[in-house]
């Protein structure tokens, strides 16, 4: 992907996200889907995010509901799963719990997948809150 990006003349920084290669108040948004599981600390990650993040500007962050139908299969299979061994799966409380701690705030939430992927057939709608959906996005501002 970093080659891809850096052909279509995009910057690229190979970092980890407790420790961003990035100055003080310099970025206008993070957005992070499916990565918030396989990081080492989750709530360092969100206080380096908070640190580079310029004020009033926001995170966005995708990801599988462990409290979801979903969430509970792919917890169940994940030891014997090659992409999700080392996984460490949350609940949208606790994202939003580690969001607020690191000074994140006005909080909207939304939710998809109700169902199980492999038997859709077309996109599920998308719907505000949490706890039915499998995949849910949160956005927090700074």
């Amino acid at each position: 992907m970093a080659r891809i990006a850096q052909s279509r003349g995009i910057s690229i920084a190979r970092a980890v996200a407790e420790e961003l290669p990035f100055a003080d108040h310099t970025i206008d948004y993070i957005l992070m889907v499916t990565t918030i599981c396989f990081l080492t600390d989750l709530p360092a990650a969100f206080k380096e995010i908070h640190r580079v993040l310029k004020s009033g500007s926001c995170v966005i962050i995708g990801f599988i509901d462990r409290e979801s139908p979903l969430g509970k299969k792919y917890a169940a299979m994940k030891d014997s799963s090659r992409f999700y061994k080392g996984a460490t799966f949350y609940s949208a409380s606790q994202v939003m719990q580690f969001l607020s701690d690191a000074g994140f705030s006005d909080f909207q939430i939304c939710q998809t997948i109700f169902n199980d992927p492999k038997n859709m057939v077309s996109c599920d709608p998308v719907q505000e809150g949490h706890g039915k959906g499998g995949f849910v996005v949160v956005l927090g501002i700074k």
